[in-house]
């Protein structure tokens, strides 16, 4: 799946590009960074409701390209800065992680594990 058919399912709008074009495969939902961090998949998008620099530099560690940020939440200008920094998409949108998680996997997404 691509980042414009992410963007679709989650009603979701992207806040940077990236200038790498990935097929994902698995997500992750958490708002727990530190199970985040048990994880490495290089191409896996993280849904999380976590708006901080912290889970920027948490998919940096963990080879997450994609940001799904769920409920609306804002991003501050670091956090985008960061983000184009390590080449990692990030995307808000209005729904819940639930949702989020249900229309992916729906759609062909795998859970991580």
């Amino acid at each position: 799946m691509n980042l414009n058919q992410i963007i679709g399912l989650c009603d979701g709008e992207i806040l940077n590009e990236t200038s790498d074009i990935k097929d994902f495969r698995t997500a992750f939902s958490s708002d727990l960074m530190s199970d985040v961090l048990r994880w490495h998949s290089d191409n896996m998008i993280l849904i999380t409701g976590l708006a901080t620099i912290q889970t920027i530099r948490t998919a940096e560690v963990s080879g997450i390209s994609c940001i799904v940020l769920a409920r609306g939440k804002k991003v501050s200008d670091e956090m985008l800065e960061l983000a184009k920094e390590s080449d990692i998409a990030i995307i808000t949108s209005p729904a819940s992680m639930f949702e989020i998680s249900g229309k992916l996997y729906e759609n062909g997404i795998r859970p991580l594990y």
